[in-house]
């Protein structure tokens, strides 16, 4: 046993926070009284629902109740808070992972999969793409994804700690990216305008404020039409996996996979 391997035994077992235990079905929460007929999937479901309709701050314990027909007081049994309602609903949102390596698939297809799969997730609840991550990946939907990933970088050579970097490259630009469409959505969508018509608006205005002098790059950029109508939906996320996915490569065919050539 190493040094760090026995200070780790003496340490006492972390305490499992609620939610997660929740969220795991490993403790149940003692209630007095008749079994309820409520479950924790049915709150969590209708609060995910909720947040999809209604926006993430019309969820409230009293209106997750009144979708279930019940008192606030009943789901206290299941969830101890809002705040953990949130973290379930996270977890829910994800889904289920999209597997391991398929036959024939290589880590770059598996990996792209992977991406296509939690951009797919946060289109369907584009409201977790706008939560803080509040820690390391531990609900269960989480850690199905992490493994996933993992899987699918096993026969790449990299060490486990460069594969934690991809994954975590990876996903930070598939939420950033969903955050920032799903605000650009919401601005269009309070501008009255079709989206061709929103974006056409922009060059206008700027040609408008401009001094061609002081900004030649931007000047020429209007000029070449970029922002005369929308992109395919899908454009800006396929340039930007495709670059990420380049970079992993360059990085699996350094020698060791550690970023040492």
């Amino acid at each position: 046993m190493t040094g760090s391997e026995a200070v780790e035994a003496a340490l006492p077992a972390p305490e499992i926070p609620h939610s997660v235990a929740a969220a795991w079905g490993v403790r149940e929460r003692p209630h007095k009284g008749p079994k309820p007929a409520l479950s924790l999937a049915r709150i969590v479901d209708a609060a995910v629902r909720i947040a999809d309709t209604e926006g993430l701050d019309a969820v409230s314990m009293g209106r997750v109740a009144a979708s279930l027909d019940t008192a606030p007081m009943s789901l206290y049994r299941h969830v101890s808070s809002k705040d953990e309602l949130i973290k379930l609903m996270v977890d829910a949102a994800w889904g289920d992972s999209p597997g391991p390596l398929v036959p024939g698939e290589n880590w770059r297809a598996g990996l792209s999969r992977w991406a296509w799969a939690m951009r797919a997730a946060l289109r369907r609840h584009p409201w977790a793409a706008h939560l803080p991550i509040s820690g390391l990946p531990i609900m269960p939907r989480e850690i199905a994804w992490f493994e996933d990933a993992l899987a699918g970088l096993a026969g790449t050579g990299l060490t486990e700690a460069r594969k934690a970097s991809v994954i975590m490259l990876l996903s930070g630009y598939v939420r950033n990216l969903a955050a920032t469409e799903a605000d650009i959505a919401a601005a269009v969508a309070a501008s009255g305008l079709g989206i061709d018509e929103w974006m056409a608006s922009y060059p206008r205005m700027l040609g408008q404020l401009t001094d061609p002098r002081r900004f030649p790059a931007l000047t020429a950029f209007i000029a070449a039409g970029v922002f005369e109508a929308a992109d395919a939906p899908d454009d800006e996320f396929i340039f930007g996996l495709d670059r990420i996915l380049d970079g992993v490569g360059v990085l699996v065919g350094v020698r060791g996979g550690d970023g040492r050539r």
